[in-house]
């Protein structure tokens, strides 16, 4: 679940939540009982459990994403350990509970069997801490009030919304609980399970009757139905359940983009190929102007489009389509050699090249295939190997660049290889790859319009 200025609500707490108490049970099992009455004992758990965190940020589960905003678990779980010092009241609540269970059981967290226990009292500290600083950013993001409990209560009405989205998804296996929900028997597939595409389409109504089915389907009774107070009035308020479910719809809508690389997969080259238009914009326009023709923007694109007649003669501009095709035809013989692939034998050694300088084995593979295929450079190149193309990037545009695509890049930097890993790829030497990457952009020069830049 996403609202604005959260940051621990996604799925990615779980992971947060078990690094926390990971690391905090390491730390506090080793307690004596009087420690518990130390006043410097926030100060030693929090520097002792940040110590724990920092030393296993390399880890999978740290590493792992944490929520759609770009933070790692261990980042969320770093920031919220440090929390604690400024909300001090969460940490007094659980040394509070620890004392009680003290005087019932004795030094339990030092016990094997206590551990479960101290971890679900470090859970449940946590727990309410994430809450507290979720409001606390709901009401920076909004400038509405906003409360702990709250943020419970939209966390509920999201999983419910889950829970309802997957009964629709198989309806034919629950069939007597979506009649249910919906408040009719079911004659085929209902018009609901396909009009629901997200939490913003989840009716108030479907939410209270599908908390009043759980617990003839399922045994244990719905949140909205039990004898807890927390969520008693919400039942008998299916306006406020419908504004809570509108708003997490809105801001899922909005932030949407953060779920899916494709947006910036296709920015990444915007800019080479905008380059690549351009140079082939200015070298069609020199062509037109030696045929005659006007070199005004207009006529020029007009005439791409087979669409302008020459005022001089009124005769109509040969078809643009047979002139792309047979330029399509010649790029595909020039371009044979940039993405053919090498024999076995070669493959073989440049696997063993690319681990020698320490890139992925099939570098040199997935870089072909990632080349652009429509690139006027890559065509006045294509007898070029690889390497000494990337070379000429590296000279050109620098070892980094937006409109690179990330099968060229060094894994270990996120950055082009450097000249002598090229080199080694190449199976040349150093002073040989300058003097073929310089003569590669001779050709480059060379080829480009008389004029250009």
């Amino acid at each position: 679940m996403r609202l604005p200025g959260t940051r621990y609500q996604e799925p990615g707490w779980e992971q947060v939540r078990k690094l926390l108490g990971q690391a905090s049970v390491q730390m506090l099992r080793t307690l004596a009982p009087h420690e518990l009455q130390d006043p410097a004992l926030l100060d030693r758990y929090v520097d002792e459990t940040g110590a724990l965190l920092h030393a296993c940020r390399h880890t999978a589960r740290a590493a792992a994403a944490g929520n759609s905003y770009g933070d790692s678990v261990g980042e969320l779980a770093l920031s919220l350990l440090y929390e604690l010092p400024v909300q001090p009241a969460f940490w007094q609540a659980f040394l509070a509970t620890l004392e009680t269970e003290l005087a019932r059981s004795g030094a339990f967290w030092q016990q094997p069997a206590g551990e479960g226990m101290l971890r679900k009292k470090v859970n449940d500290l946590y727990a309410g801490l994430r809450d507290r600083i979720d409001a606390d950013g709901y009401m920076v993001a909004t400038g509405r009030s906003c409360t702990p409990n709250r943020i419970y209560t939209y966390r509920m009405l999201d999983t419910a919304y889950g829970e309802i989205a997957a009964l629709f998804a198989d309806w034919q296996a629950h069939s007597a609980q979506v009649g249910a929900i919906l408040g009719r028997e079911l004659q085929g597939i209902p018009i609901e399970v396909r009009q629901m595409k997200s939490i913003a389409g989840c009716k108030a109504d479907w939410v209270i009757a599908w908390s009043a089915t759980l617990e003839q389907f399922s045994g244990a009774a719905g949140p909205l139905h039990t004898r807890s107070k927390r969520f008693a009035s919400l039942k008998n308020s299916p306006d406020k359940i419908a504004a809570m479910l509108a708003e997490i719809g809105e801001y899922e809508q909005l932030s949407a983009n953060q779920d899916s690389a494709e947006t910036f997969r296709s920015d990444a080259g915007e800019a080479g190929i905008w380059l690549e238009d351009y140079w082939r914009v200015l070298h069609a326009s020199e062509q037109y102007e030696q045929d005659g023709g006007d070199s005004g923007p207009d006529q020029l694109l007009m005439a791409e489009a087979g669409e302008y007649e020459s005022e001089a003669d009124g005769a109509a501009v040969p078809d643009s389509e047979q002139a792309a095709e047979a330029g399509a035809e010649a790029d595909r013989v020039d371009l044979h050699a940039a993405w053919a692939e090498p024999d076995e034998t070669t493959r073989m050694l440049e696997q063993q090249r690319a681990s020698a300088v320490s890139l992925p084995p099939g570098y040199l593979s997935l870089a072909r295939l990632a080349q652009h295929a429509g690139s006027r450079m890559l065509g006045i190149l294509a007898q070029e190997s690889l390497p000494i193309r990337l070379a000429v990037y590296h000279k050109l545009l620098g070892v980094a660049d937006d409109s690179y695509p990330d099968v060229w890049l060094d894994p270990a930097t996120g950055e082009l290889p450097t000249l002598q890993q090229l080199a080694a790829l190449d199976g040349i030497s150093m002073p040989t790859l300058r003097k073929r990457r310089n003569e590669a952009i001779d050709k480059l020069y060379a080829a480009r319009p008389s004029g250009a830049a």
